[in-house]
């Protein structure tokens, strides 16, 4: 049984904040270069282009599907759901914003780095979460996080995008 841990009020104060730090980290001469890790992040970048927008800044968007970059590829069952990335800018040399819904253990974030750096380096790229849940299992920290959460092991966190936008917890066994 799902509770709802962040409502949609929740989570729009915390699009907001998160849009309001990237346009103060944003330069006049260039857009914003946002890049979001698909499915949830994905969905968390377009939010968080349509706040930026209303600011008045221009970004170049992008999406990662980091499925072959994964490091328990072999674990996720023997056809994975896979679409292309897309990345209509090139990344070399730019300050790059890689957005995800959750961040948990950071392994996701290292497979999406891996597949950022074959498309060239960048001069810098930086994190947006919506939600960091804690228990990381590598060095890898949020530059922007809208909402935090001290999840337990046995916890599962979840954005759940049908209709209002909210984030479930879900005890699971481990």
């Amino acid at each position: 049984m799902a509770e709802t841990l962040f409502d949609a009020g929740a989570i729009a104060g915390a699009l907001d904040a998160m849009a309001e730090t990237m346009a103060r980290d944003a330069r006049a001469s260039e857009p914003l270069n946002i890049i979001g890790i698909r499915r949830g992040g994905s969905a968390v970048a377009d939010e968080l282009m349509e706040r930026l927008a209303t600011r008045g800044l221009a970004a170049a968007r992008g999406d990662l599907d980091i499925s072959f970059y994964r490091d328990d590829l072999d674990t996720i069952g023997p056809n994975p759901e896979v679409r292309p990335s897309h990345l209509p800018f090139d990344v070399g040399g730019r300050d790059i914003w890689l957005v995800d819904d959750v961040l948990y253990t950071g392994r996701t974030v290292r497979a999406a780095l891996g597949e950022i750096f074959d498309y060239g380096r960048p001069a810098r790229v930086r994190l947006a979460v919506l939600l960091d849940r804690g228990g990381r299992e590598l060095p890898i920290a949020a530059d922007v996080a809208g909402l935090r959460h001290e999840a337990r092991p046995d916890e599962s966190l979840k954005l759940v995008r049908d209709g209002a936008w909210r984030i479930e917890l879900r005890r699971v066994r481990r």
